[in-house]
């Protein structure tokens, strides 16, 4: 079960929630059948709320949200986007070490 913290995105919220958001937003682009997808949500979990305040974090449904997904050319899932001021920043596919995640996120902040 995804944190309280997490922001559920999709093709309708997409645009107020991540592009026009006054703070930087980590999306993960995510499907229910993936299994590296489950892999990685506890980590996308612990960082909403270790960077509470600071950064927001959403998940992408991709199958039901297909628009979003394929505007920013995700392939792969999970695809983690980071976005600052409503253009994309920096991204990684597959399920990375936490690490990587926090050193994306560190160079928005």
């Amino acid at each position: 079960m995804a944190s309280e913290k997490v922001l559920t995105l999709g093709d309708g919220n997409f645009d107020a929630d991540v592009l026009q958001s006054p703070v930087p937003v980590l999306v993960d682009f995510w499907a229910t059948w993936c299994a590296p997808c489950k892999a990685i949500a506890p980590t996308i979990d612990a960082l909403a709320e270790e960077f509470e305040g600071k950064v927001r974090v959403g998940k992408v449904n991709v199958d039901e949200n297909p628009g979003t997904p394929a505007k920013y050319g995700v392939r792969g899932i999970p695809t983690v986007i980071l976005f600052k001021d409503g253009k994309v920043l920096d991204q990684v596919v597959g399920a990375v070490p936490k690490s990587q995640l926090e050193a994306m996120i560190n160079k928005a902040l």
